[in-house]
């Protein structure tokens, strides 16, 4: 088995747990994202107390609406994305060895090849997977009233008054009569000039390994001296400073993909980036671009630092399983 395909496969396993750890957190930043109105500029009751407010009204089961396709999602693009990755990385370490060995460079891959090797396999992770993340927005974003105790009961029908259940299949049919087949790639444009998030994360998550496995080489442990709380760390860093530089481009995605408001109200009427951007700083103003930041960053911090140490650890346990010996992670 390929260092690629190993390193594809635990990246899909340690998505998917940090997915299941900080999923109601995503379900209330996607919300807080879409809402659309202005005198709510950021989370104002809290991120605790939206969700409460969600469980009260709609239910507990809303904070994992959309779970399913949201699993797949995170399996695909997790999997896509280190798979990708390694294939250009092992290319990028190539060319340096062959230019070391022609008298250039020291024969590792700079901050700038990284930069690059992440941009890379962003983008053909964004095009192969954005249909999943539409659906996945509006599922998150959909609303639904909770019926009183007695209605729920399973021995009363109700049918007149029980609301039908928003599944991925009704949420994947009102997609495609609103929008067509290209609906399945809205917010696409905002979603790879994003890939500069995951690019930057990447580039700091590395730098920071290579240095803390050089202090470690230096003191003697050697390289696998780096523990898994460290790894949490190092990816929990790398992630701060890559989603406060992205987040307004999140949130117009996510305005993009959430279902568009019904009626004449053109103020919520987005015909494509340009128009969104336009529109939500004339109607809202600039603060709209940071609305939920701070859940944002707690959910996307942990789960990139949850996703680093699991995946990490798997694959120095393929790699025991396998060929008795670690791989070498990207």
């Amino acid at each position: 088995m390929s260092d690629a395909l190993i390193n594809g496969v635990a990246g899909a396993g340690g998505g998917i747990i940090a997915q299941l750890i900080t999923y109601p957190l995503q379900t209330v930043n996607t919300r807080q994202q879409t809402d659309r109105d202005p005198s709510k500029s950021g989370s104002k009751d809290g991120t605790i107390k939206q969700m409460y407010q969600v469980v009260k009204h709609e239910g507990w089961e809303r904070l994992y609406g959309g779970l399913g396709p949201s699993l797949i999602g995170t399996a695909a693009s997790q999997g896509v994305y280190y798979y990708f990755y390694q294939i250009f990385r092992d290319r990028a370490e190539s060319a340096a060895l062959k230019r070391f060995k022609k008298g250039n460079g020291d024969g590792s891959v700079g901050m700038f090849q990284s930069l690059i090797v992440a941009a890379i396999s962003g983008c053909v992770n964004v095009l192969l997977t954005n249909p999943i993340w539409v659906i996945v927005t509006r599922m998150q974003t959909h609303k639904t009233k909770r019926r009183p105790p007695t209605q729920a009961l399973p021995f009363i029908s109700d049918n007149a008054n029980s609301p039908t259940p928003y599944g991925t299949s009704r949420a994947v049919r009102e997609l495609y009569e609103e929008a067509g087949l290209t609906g399945f790639w809205k917010g696409v444009i905002p979603t790879l000039i994003m890939v500069s998030n995951p690019s930057i994360q990447f580039m700091l998550y590395e730098t920071l390994l290579q240095r803390l496995k050089k202090k470690r080489a230096l003191s003697g442990k050697g390289a696998d001296g780096v523990t898994a709380l460290e790894i949490f760390l190092l990816g929990a860093m790398a992630k701060l400073g890559a989603t406060v530089v992205t987040y307004p481009l999140l949130v117009v995605k996510s305005r993009l993909q959430a279902k568009q408001s019904s009626g004449d109200d053109k103020r919520h009427h987005y015909k494509g980036t340009f128009d969104a951007i336009t529109k939500m700083i004339r109607y809202e103003g600039i603060s709209v671009f940071y609305k939920g930041m701070n859940t944002k960053i707690v959910q996307s911090v942990l789960a990139a630092a949850v996703l680093f140490m699991i995946k990490e650890e798997l694959v120095k346990a393929a790699g025991l399983l396998l060929n008795g010996s670690k791989l070498k992670p990207p």
